[in-house]
């Protein structure tokens, strides 16, 4: 898809789609009211005769019959200065209002938004028109994806063009890496395998100069001393993988930022199986892992001046006779042994053998992405990531790039008080710590995996996808994590 930044005059724009807000008391912004004016009043008769909705975001389609905008949507705003919740409220319900035009334009940058300028509302509208244009199809014998091909954002002023511009190219990097990571979170388990993740990475590793790929086996990780992670694979007839995508688009010696995914691509429970309601959606028990890999391909599309690796911990958690047992004791590649309670609670396994595997990247930040408790959802419903880290700077970086992009984290507690649950009578620690604070004692046992350097955990479990008639993965946090590692640069 096409996304442009153009200072147009909305009389001799051509476009499929012209979206103008509205604020509550039927007032049209500047290009509003000249398309009101060139159609005789029509815009002003039909706000006034209530068929543009009350509510924020109500949004009324208008097909014209003269000149070159062939339609236009309005959209509802609450006033002509509006916040940036609001306005992210905005350009989602827009860019949902146009997905089956070829093209539009979106002229909502005319609002004055409350501490953002015109490159953030660029990169708003952009990211949800990218997002809105997204459909799976992969699967489905006859769908077609949305015709949107070319969405251009006005400008009012040629002074703000390039920033603008820029706002765009962010959005645009954004909505593709989040894309990336929701098509690869829908895939079924029997195709989004291990192999296929690392099929992935390699492929990516082809077209890319600056990027390599290393794919460790089974056979590598046992010889490793990667026990826990080795744990959760032998129950599957599926190989495990441990990707490690290193893209070096930085100054040579520049420590890299690292990425660390859980990759589960499918989540039995293993000997602790699940209940069978709901079982399919334990397919993106991976979009940790697909949110890794839609970072990368937007750092590498974007060519950004970063190194960063992203490493993949790719398993598949199945019951079997080779399957580990509650009351296992394995070794860890830490060297920590770890008493196995329960074996649904998988993902902190792999990824504890990950995060010491990401050390010899010599990193100037780990940062792992995972779906890894339900507790989470119960603390912070699915509006949320929880976000833990050892290091408070890193703790509000990360905040701070989820609340411009609207891709939010709340941090919560790390305090040595939790850790005391993970105590096991027969190893250095449990893989569990009881029902209470599931998600903190979670991020408590990797937290002793993560000593050497600084660190961060991002529980994506009530975040990452979708379920009802809205079912599939939403591509977080894939605009944190990008906006957080561009602004690094």
């Amino acid at each position: 898809m096409q996304f442009t930044a153009k200072v147009t005059d909305i009389s001799k724009q051509r476009t499929a789609c012209a979206i103008l807000a509205v604020d509550a008391k039927n007032k049209l912004t500047d290009s509003g009211n000249a398309i009101d004016k060139a159609s005789n009043g029509a815009l002003s008769k039909l706000l006034k005769r209530g068929d543009l909705g009350s509510a924020t975001a109500s949004t009324l389609l208008i097909p014209m019959l003269e000149g070159s905008v062939e339609r236009v949507l309005l959209v509802r705003a609450s006033k002509n200065s509006v916040n940036q919740a609001e306005f992210r409220k905005l350009a989602s319900a827009s860019a949902k209002a146009v997905t089956g035009f070829k093209e539009a334009t979106s002229y909502l940058t005319e609002l004055s938004v409350i501490e953002a300028d015109t490159d953030w509302q660029a990169q708003q509208l952009t990211l949800n028109a990218g997002l809105a244009s997204y459909k799976f199809t992969r699967c489905l014998s006859d769908a077609k994806p949305n015709p949107l091909e070319k969405f251009t954002v006005h400008v009012a002023d040629k002074k703000l063009l390039n920033t603008a511009q820029k706002g765009v190219e962010l959005g645009n990097a954004q909505a593709l890496g989040s894309n990336i990571a929701r098509e690869l979170g829908n895939l079924p388990g029997n195709i989004c395998t291990p192999s296929y993740l690392a099929s992935e990475a390699k492929a990516l590793a082809k077209k890319h100069a600056k990027l390599t790929t290393t794919v460790l086996d089974n056979k590598k990780m046992e010889s490793m001393g990667m026990g826990a992670f080795m744990s959760v694979a032998k129950g599957s007839d599926e190989p495990a993988a441990l990707i490690a995508m290193n893209y070096k688009g930085g100054k040579t010696g520049d420590k890299p930022i690292v990425l660390v995914g859980k990759g589960i691509t499918f989540d039995t429970g293993g000997i602790s199986l699940k209940p069978g309601m709901a079982m399919d959606e334990m397919k993106f028990d991976m979009c940790g892992a697909a949110s890794v890999f839609g970072v990368m391909h937007a750092l590498v599309e974007m060519q950004a001046p970063v190194n960063v690796v992203c490493i993949v911990a790719a398993a598949e958690n199945m019951p079997s006779g080779r399957a580990s047992k509650p009351g296992d004791i394995v070794t860890s590649m830490a060297g920590k042994t770890i008493e196995i309670l329960n074996t649904d609670a998988e993902g902190r396994l792999v990824l504890c053998d990950a995060l010491t595997y990401a050390g010899k990247f010599k990193p100037s930040v780990v940062i792992d992405v995972a779906t890894l408790t339900g507790a989470c959802v119960i603390a912070l419903g699915n509006h949320a990531t929880g976000l833990y880290a050892n290091q408070d700077k890193l703790a509000q970086d990360l905040l701070a790039a989820g609340e411009t992009t609207g891709d939010r984290a709340w941090q919560m507690p790390l305090w040595d008080e939790y850790h005391t649950a993970l105590k096991s009578n027969f190893a250095d620690l449990q893989n569990i710590g009881g029902r209470e604070a599931g998600s903190v004692t979670a991020a408590c046992f990797l937290s002793q995996f993560a000593t050497e350097y600084n660190w961060a955990h991002l529980d994506i479990a009530g975040s990452a996808w979708n379920s009802g008639a809205a079912k599939g993965a939403t591509g977080r946090p894939v605009p944190l994590l990008l906006q957080y590692i561009l602004n690094k640069k």
